[in-house]
């Protein structure tokens, strides 16, 4: 499942909801948000709380409600009360990430009613022991781990995987943040990744990555913002399986070659990704047209001194030199560059002309 950020400390103006309804649209089924941020006015959180509530039940999104026993008595919310749990219930609140101060008989408690996430980076095999001992319901319970606002303090990647190993053993659930790519969260304006590494990367391609390589089974981002092209990149890769790489064109000769859709061969080579179908169109005479080095996520076409590899198409995955028998006509811009370690073998890819995507 993925996941995304909604913050209530700013007005709830239409632009927000708008942004809501494209992210479901674009395959995101969860809401995240926080009711203890200290620099945001309480009243305001709790109306625009249930502003949220109301969107996330009319598109059927489940809310988790990230909150710390200070946050608790600021808004004079009482887990204890039964009452109170169904009041949340009936709003539209479907979880509650538990930190900060509040106790394990209460988090075992509200687990019977209500999902509960607990902090996958401080949680102890004896903090288990004592929520079973409360009778707490495991199969509510999802293990979330905190974003990182201040550069350099992300988690690295060792402590992730052997944390997670862990966890997975167990059973949990687990759940980590990725940056976003526009309305980065203030005051820093840093993004908020789980991971350190993550920081400055496309937000497909760190969610790919805590998928595949870090055992998570949700990924949620973390700012509230992600670009509408970035939108359409999740959607075609997870409901598609198709990377859509924006590109600059160098040379417009053979762009009907290029431009549009192709699938990676299975046989996944190691220095470039290969268009199956390429040498099966039907080909033009294509002529030697410049000779220039293959830097990473150039596109290439083999001219007519490649013989009959004449018209394959390649994308480098790495640095390579000038080939006299390679025409580049085309490099995926640099802010999409990494998205070619998502183009796994038989996956499809999609060069697309860049645009002025600053929206």
């Amino acid at each position: 499942m993925l996941g995304f950020s909604v913050f209530l400390g700013d007005e709830f103006q239409e632009s927000k909801r708008l942004y809501i309804e494209k992210m479901f649209h674009s395959g995101f089924k969860r809401v995240f948000t926080s009711l203890h941020i200290p620099e945001d006015d309480e009243s305001r959180m709790v109306a625009n709380l249930k502003e949220l509530c109301k969107l996330t039940k009319a598109f059927n999104c489940s809310l988790m409600v990230d909150i710390s026993s200070d946050g608790l008595r600021r808004l004079q919310i009482d887990l204890n009360d039964e009452q109170m749990i169904a009041q949340l219930l009936s709003l539209g609140v479907t979880g509650i990430r538990m930190d900060y101060g509040i106790d394990f008989q209460t988090i075992a408690r509200v687990s019977q009613q209500l999902v509960v996430g607990l902090n996958a980076s401080t949680l102890t095999e004896a903090d288990v022991e004592e929520l079973v001992n409360y009778q707490a319901n495991f199969e509510n319970m999802e293990l979330w781990h905190n974003y990182y606002p201040r550069p350099e303090t992300g988690l690295s990647e060792p402590y992730l995987h052997t944390l997670n190993q862990k966890w997975r053993k167990l059973g949990f659930k687990i759940i980590a943040f990725v940056p976003g790519d526009k309305n980065l969260r203030g005051p820093l304006h840093a993004g908020l990744p789980t991971l350190e590494g993550h920081r400055l990367k496309h937000p497909l391609v760190a969610a790919v990555d805590l998928l595949q390589n870090y055992a998570c089974d949700e990924v949620c981002i973390g700012d509230e913002g992600l670009r509408e092209q970035t939108q359409q990149q999740f959607i075609a890769y997870f409901k598609e399986q198709k990377v859509v790489l924006p590109v600059q064109i160098i040379d417009e000769t053979h762009r009907e070659l290029f431009i549009g859709t192709h699938t990676n061969r299975v046989d996944d080579a190691r220095d470039v990704l290969r268009s199956q179908e390429a040498r099966f169109k039907q080909l033009p005479l294509i002529m030697p047209n410049g000779s220039v080095s293959r830097v990473k996520g150039s596109v290439t076409l083999d001219n007519q001194k490649y013989l009959r590899y004449m018209g394959e198409l390649q994308i480098s995955k790495r640095d390579l030199p000038a080939d006299e028998k390679v025409n580049v006509v085309a490099k995926v811009i640099d802010s999409e560059v990494d998205l070619l370690t998502c183009v796994l073998p038989g996956y499809r890819f999609e060069l697309v002309e860049s645009g002025n995507d600053n929206e």
